[in-house]
């Protein structure tokens, strides 16, 4: 008798990840701690759960299906011989003091996307209906060059894998802080697949980019969806994103499939943004895209972690707390004594005993009141460019498939970078 596919596949390796050192951002507690939490509250254990291990790196015939074979060549370079990424040439495949080269840097990177491959194409050949690698979700990289704090783009790896997989029509949904710029502009042209991205305005963060004017190319007008959130958004501005575009954009668009990258570096505690969210406001956005994945895509979503660069705040609840909003299992206070004991090993002062225990940015009410009047406006401002294509004016809810007729042109070339 046949077996019914897992419920939900975890890919992961605790030495999966960048190793850049030297005090980088991209620390791999992040979502070491993540998987340990989910261990430790049974989430791993629960009926449908298959973990499987990260299998190795991604060959160049499957990175060059996505990325320019001259790329993959030039990192290979780097990673054998960093003294060369010194040379000016390095510069322009992106290797710089944000993404210094170093030794197997081009195989940590492509393990990486095999284990985002691997989650995509289990969902896409119907292996397993939801699937999860917390620590893949680089967004940032371009075809051609290295962007942000990974060799190559992991978010666009899994939607290549999916299309390959026979998927012809796939949401792209980016929470992360940061625009989701390289995954954007690599499907900028392709119809089938939609790129919505929700972030701090890049007016004033990296990549600067993301604006709501970025509705696709020529030929594929509408597929691609901007929020941009002013600094010091917080928790009902994300929720308003998701009411009023996230779920009706999805709910016209109608994907078989659904990729999220779930970056929580929009925490009010993380170092790399100015946005003020909370723990609180993770669950609902879990929840949030997992009833819309069940509703438009037949539950079909492959879910990956992103950024967060406090790795003892928000990364490890979040992460853990969406892995049970797929695995379909309920946890409650406290969080295990025996994953805080492992949080103080590894060095976090103050492990949380509670799964979304957060006391919060300090009381700023005119903060707070411009950050909600520019929140408002940021949604306004996309529902206004997306109308055309999905029938949504501004103060409206209301959503059909998007029109093929015309289309918004935003450059790549115009990119900023701060």
């Amino acid at each position: 008798m046949p077996t019914s596919p897992p419920a939900l596949l975890v890919v992961h390796a605790d030495d999966l990840g960048m190793r850049f050192g030297g005090g980088h951002p991209l620390d791999l507690r992040r979502h070491r701690l993540a998987v340990a939490l989910c261990r430790e509250a049974g989430i791993l254990d629960a009926p449908g759960v298959v973990v499987e291990d990260a299998p190795g790196p991604l060959d160049d015939d499957a990175l060059t299906r996505v990325f320019a074979p001259a790329f993959v060549r030039a990192a290979r370079r780097y990673s054998a011989d960093p003294a060369l990424a010194a040379e000016w040439e390095a510069r322009q495949w992106g290797f710089d003091q944000d993404l210094p080269a170093y030794a197997g840097m081009h195989e940590d990177s492509a393990r990486g996307c095999a284990a985002a491959a691997a989650a995509a194409r289990a969902v896409g050949e119907g292996r397993a209906r939801r699937a999860f690698v917390p620590a893949a979700g680089s967004h940032h990289g371009l075809a051609n060059r290295a962007w942000g704090f990974a060799v190559y783009n992991e978010t666009a790896v899994a939607v290549r894998a999916l299309l390959d997989a026979g998927a012809e029509r796939v949401a792209y949904v980016d929470l992360d802080v940061h625009h989701g710029n390289g995954t954007q502009w690599m499907f900028y042209e392709d119809p089938r697949v939609l790129t919505l991205s929700v972030h701090e305005t890049g007016r004033h963060l990296f990549p600067g980019s993301g604006f709501a004017g970025e509705t696709g190319g020529t030929g594929a007008p509408g597929s691609a969806v901007n929020v941009a959130l002013p600094p010091f958004a917080g928790d009902d501005a994300y929720r308003m994103a998701l009411a009023r575009v996230v779920v009706p954009v999805l709910t016209a668009f109608r994907p078989e499939v659904i990729v999220s990258q779930n970056g929580v570096d929009h925490h009010h505690a993380d170092p790399l943004s100015h946005l003020l969210t909370t723990m609180p406001l993770y669950p609902d956005l879990w929840r949030g895209l997992r009833e819309v994945a069940d509703a438009v895509a037949g539950g079909r979503w492959v879910a990956l972690g992103g950024g967060g660069y406090d790795p003892c705040t928000a990364p490890p609840r979040a992460w853990a707390l969406l892995a049970a909003e797929m695995a379909g299992v309920a946890v409650a206070d406290p969080v295990p004594d025996a994953w805080r004991a492992r949080a103080l090993a590894d060095g976090c002062p103050s492990p949380a005993r509670g799964w979304t225990e957060d006391p919060g940015p300090a009381p700023d009410p005119d903060r707070d009141r411009r950050a909600a009047e520019g929140s408002a406006a940021a949604i306004e401002e996309t529902l206004a460019a997306i109308g055309r294509f999905y029938g949504m004016g501004t103060g409206s809810r209301a959503a059909t498939p998007p029109s093929a007729t015309s289309a918004v042109h935003a450059d790549p070339s115009h990119q900023r970078s701060s």
